[in-house]
C-alpha cells in the first residue's frame, strides 16, 4: 500500500509533494525495490520528522494494533504535523478506493456518501433539463444516425438491453445498434471487446464519439437513468461479480449513468479486473458525489468525445 501511495505521488509532479523516504514498522521488510529509500523504522518516527523536516506523514500499516506508534503519532498530530491514512491519500491521488485494503469499516467511518433529499432533488433537475436539451439539439443528428444503420448492417436501429438500475432493478436501455443484428444468436451475453469482431464499420465510429448512447436520454427522462453515474451493467454479469468482487452491489445505491467518473478514467472494461477496477471509481463518485463532481465529469465526457477517444 506505502508502494502504491508512494506511485502516485512520483507520478504527480503538480502536487508539490517531495517523497522523502519510508519507515517501516518492527518485523516488517519491503518486498522488492521500494521508489524512495527506507529511512528507518516507525518508532523513529519522532527522531525521523525532525531530521529531514518533515510535514507530512502518510500511515500505511495494515495491521495496526500493536505496531503503530500511537504516542508519537499522537505527540506529533498536536504539534500541528499533519497524519492522513494511506487509504484516503491513495484515494484522493488517484480518485478510486482501493479495494484492495480497505474493509467494511473504513466506507462506515470514513466521510462522504451523503444523500441529501436537496442534492438528490437537484440532480434530477440538471439530469432533466440535460436530457431535453441533449433531445432538442441532438434529434437532426440521431435521425441521420438511426437512417445510417440499417444501409451499413440489415436490421433494427435501435437495440434494447436488459440492465441493472437503481435499487437492484432491471430495466431496458435504449443504445444505437454497433453490432451485426445475430451478435449474439447463441443467446449467451459476451463482454464486448475494444476490437470486437462483431462491431460494424459504422458501429465503430459511432462507439468512438459515444453517438450510440444518445438514446439514453430518454431513460433519463423516464427515470431509468441519470446523466451521470455508474455504468449499468447487464444481470448475466452482475450474478458473477458480485460473488467475486465486495462491495458490488454498493453501485446500485445511485441510478446508472449515461456518463460517469469511472467511464471517464478507465478503459473501455471487458473483464471482471477490468469491473474491479472501474467499481473503484464508482465507488469514490458514491463517496463524493455532488452538483460540481458532476459537472466536472459532464465537461470531462464532453472533451473525450470531441476528441474521439471514446471506446
Amino acid at each position: 500500500m506505502a508502494s502504491a501511495v508512494a506511485a502516485e505521488i512520483k507520478a504527480r509532479p503538480d502536487l508539490g509533494l517531495d517523497l522523502v523516504g519510508f519507515l517501516e514498522a518492527p518485523g516488517s521488510r519491503s518486498k522488492g525495490r521500494l521508489p524512495a529509500p527506507r529511512i528507518g523504522e516507525a518508532v523513529e518516527v519522532e527522531e525521523s520528522v525532525a531530521r529531514y523536516r518533515l510535514n507530512k506523514l502518510i500511515v500505511a500499516l495494515d495491521e495496526q494494533r500493536g505496531v503503530l506508534p500511537v504516542r508519537e503519532l499522537l505527540r506529533l498530530r498536536t504539534r500541528g504535523l499533519e497524519i492522513e491514512d494511506a487509504r484516503q491519500a491513495m484515494s484522493a491521488l488517484a480518485g478510486r478506493i482501493p479495494l484492495e485494503t480497505v474493509q467494511a469499516t473504513w466506507f462506515i467511518f470514513s466521510g462522504g456518501f451523503r444523500r441529501s433529499r436537496s442534492g438528490m432533488a437537484l440532480k434530477r433537475c440538471v439530469d432533466l433539463a440535460l436530457s431535453l436539451l441533449g433531445l432538442l439539439f441532438c434529434a437532426p443528428l440521431m435521425a441521420l444516425v438511426a437512417a445510417a444503420i440499417p444501409l451499413d448492417s440489415p436490421g433494427s436501429s435501435l437495440f434494447r438491453q436488459l440492465r441493472v438500475g437503481y435499487g437492484g432493478k432491471p430495466f431496458y436501455v435504449l443504445k444505437f445498434r454497433t453490432m451485426g443484428a445475430d451478435a449474439e444468436a447463441d443467446g449467451v451475453a459476451k463482454w464486448a471487446q475494444r476490437d470486437d469482431p462483431r462491431i460494424t464499420r459504422l458501429g465503430r465510429w459511432l462507439r468512438r464519439y459515444r453517438l450510440d448512447e444518445l438514446p439514453q436520454f430518454l431513460n433519463v427522462i423516464r427515470g431509468e437513468m441519470s446523466f451521470v453515474g455508474p455504468r449499468p451493467e447487464r444481470p448475466e454479469f452482475i450474478e458473477k461479480l458480485r460473488l467475486s468482487i465486495p462491495y458490488y452491489d454498493e453501485r446500485h445505491t445511485l441510478r446508472p449513468g449515461i456518463t460517469g467518473w469511472a467511464q471517464v478514467r478507465y478503459r473501455y472494461g471487458a473483464s471482471a479486473q477490468d469491473s474491479f477496477r472501474k467499481l473503484e471509481y464508482d465507488l469514490f463518485y458514491l463517496k463524493n458525489v455532488g452538483f460540481l463532481f458532476d459537472c466536472a465529469i459532464v465537461l470531462e465526457t464532453a472533451r473525450i468525445v470531441l476528441l474521439g477517444r471514446g471506446r
